[in-house]
């Protein structure tokens, strides 16, 4: 099973096989054991990175390359459709619309974590999996800016913090 997750210690994207219930950091060395309940008959249970057992199946296909996908079409459509060529027009965004599709029939499922959006590729079974929940998501955006938020105001206090006063 391939994992592309963000290191916990160093915070470096990092792509690894799963060897021996370990993943190794390539840049800082960090191991991180398998925790022992992860796997549950046979299927991950919960993030091997991070303890969060919201998990999600989604399409391993770059965000990016589908949007400049769309993006294209758009503008070569608004291209066709100003200089009157209607049907150069239906053409293109018929033509982005079948790329799009194909691509969705081709290309393959991964599973990823909410939490820490760590990456489970090449998984033996990914059926049964729940696709991506926008609550779920939010939930654990959320979080994340709070405690981003957080830890700013504490080191704020941290460094306008007089001897003798109280923050």
């Amino acid at each position: 099973m391939l994992i592309r997750f963000a290191c916990p210690r160093c915070e470096q994207p990092a792509n690894v096989q799963l060897i021996d219930s370990t993943l190794t950091c390539p840049h800082c060395r960090l191991k991180i054991h398998e925790p022992p309940d992860a796997w549950q008959e046979g299927r991950l249970r919960r993030c091997l990175v991070c303890p969060s057992t919201d998990l999600f199946v989604r399409k391993d296909f770059p965000q990016r390359l589908g949007v400049t996908i769309v993006f294209v079409g758009f503008a070569l459509s608004c291209i066709t459709w100003f200089n009157y060529w209607v049907m150069a027009t239906f053409a293109v965004l018929f033509a982005t619309a079948l790329a799009d599709f194909v691509l969705y029939l081709i290309v393959g499922d991964s599973l990823a974590c909410y939490r820490c959006g760590a990456e489970y590729r090449q998984l033996a079974e990914q059926k049964g999996y729940p696709t991506f929940d926008l609550e779920t998501h939010e939930r654990y955006r959320q979080q994340a800016a709070r405690l981003a938020a957080g830890a700013d105001k504490t080191a704020a206090g941290l460094m306008h913090h007089e001897p003798g006063v109280r923050p």
